[in-house]
C-alpha cells in the first residue's frame, strides 16, 4: 500500500493527552480478541482519541466499527474505480475543507452536484462520504474535532423520496457508535420547505448528545457562526480553493487510493469466533438486537 500515512510520533506531539502505553495496551487488548481483525499503532490512536482517551470506550467503538464494516452493505465494493462510486462521485462533492476551523476542527463538505433525484443513492452516499473521511483520518491523524457541513442546495421532493429508512439508521449507527471521530456539530444548510420530512426521519436515530450538535441554516451568515468564512470554498465567499477543484482533487485521491481501500477490506470480523453474546442489527438479522452503547461528547 502506497498510502502516506499520518507521522505516528507527531500525533502524540499533537496531543499531550495520547499516551503511547494507553495505545499499546488497546492495541494488546484488540489483538487478543479472537473475532477482530489485528490493528497497527495508527488505527488504535484514532480510535483512543476519538474516544477522548477512554480504552475501554475505544474498545466498544473498535467493535461497533470492525462489525459494522463487515455487515452493513454500504461498506462493501469500495473499489474508486468502479462505476457506483464513479458514478456517485459525479453526483455530489465530498470532501475535507483544507483549512480547520479556530477550534482546530476538520470540516466534511458535503454538496449536490447533478441534482436530478433520479441519480441519488443514500447508501452509495454514505459509502463515498466513508472512503473520503477514512482516507483523510489515515492521511491526517488526530483533530480536536470534527463537523459535518451539508449543503442541501437543490435538495427536492424526489430526493427525500429516495432516502431509504433502514440505510439511514444503519449509518447514523455507525456515525454515532462506531465511526472514530470527534462529532462536533452536523449543520445543514439549505434545506427549505424539507427540513421537517428529514429531521422526522433523523431525530428518532439521535442520541440525545448528537441531537444537540445539529444545525438547521437557512443562510451562509448561519453557517460561519460555526465555520469561519475563511475556512469555506471561494464560491461560498472563503478562501480555500472552489468546490469544483476540490471535487476533481478528491476524486484523484480516491482513485490513487485505490490499494488502500482494498487493504481496508480486509478488516472484518468472524462472528464464528466472538466470545459471548453474538453481535446482531434489526437491518441485518430481520429481528430486533441488543447495540452496544458509547457516551459521546
Amino acid at each position: 500500500m502506497n498510502l502516506k500515512l499520518a507521522d505516528l510520533e507527531s500525533q502524540y506531539s499533537k496531543d499531550k493527552d495520547l499516551k503511547k502505553v494507553d495505545v499499546e495496551a488497546l492495541i494488546d487488548w484488540v489483538n487478543k480478541q479472537p473475532h477482530l481483525p489485528k490493528i497497527n499503532e495508527l488505527q488504535a490512536i484514532l480510535f483512543l482519541h476519538s474516544c477522548y482517551y477512554s480504552n475501554e470506550a475505544a474498545k466498544v467503538t473498535i467493535d461497533n466499527y470492525f462489525t459494522s464494516k463487515t455487515v452493513f452493505h454500504m461498506f462493501r465494493n469500495r473499489d474508486p474505480s468502479s462505476p457506483p462510486v464513479q458514478t456517485t462521485i459525479d453526483i455530489a462533492l465530498c470532501a475535507n475543507l483544507p483549512k480547520t476551523t479556530p477550534e482546530g476542527y476538520t470540516v466534511y463538505l458535503f454538496k449536490l452536484i447533478n441534482k436530478n433525484p433520479s441519480n441519488f443513492n443514500l447508501e452509495n452516499i454514505y459509502r463515498y462520504f466513508d472512503m473520503m473521511v477514512m482516507l483523510e483520518r489515515y492521511q491526517n491523524g488526530v483533530s480536536n474535532g470534527h463537523v459535518i457541513l451539508l449543503d442541501c442546495t437543490g435538495w427536492s421532493l424526489g430526493h427525500t423520496a429516495r432516502v431509504n429508512p433502514l440505510v439511514l439508521k444503519n449509518f447514523f449507527y455507525y456515525l454515532q457508535e462506531a465511526m472514530p471521530v470527534r462529532l462536533k456539530g452536523l449543520h445543514f444548510y439549505n434545506l427549505g420547505s424539507f427540513i421537517d420530512a428529514i429531521m422526522a426521519l433523523i431525530k428518532p436515530l439521535l442520541k440525545k448528545e448528537t441531537a444537540e450538535k445539529i444545525h438547521i441554516h437557512d443562510s451562509l451568515d448561519s453557517v460561519t457562526n460555526f465555520v469561519c468564512l475563511e475556512c469555506l470554498p471561494e464560491d461560498y465567499g472563503g478562501s480555500v480553493e472552489s468546490t469544483t477543484v476540490l471535487h476533481d482533487k478528491i476524486q484523484n485521491d480516491l482513485l490513487k487510493n485505490k490499494a488502500f481501500f482494498e487493504w481496508e477490506e480486509t478488516f472484518t470480523v468472524d462472528e464464528k469466533k466472538r466470545p459471548g453474546e453474538k453481535w446482531k442489527n434489526i437491518d441485518i438479522y430481520g429481528t430486533e438486537g441488543t447495540f452496544k452503547k458509547l457516551e459521546i461528547d
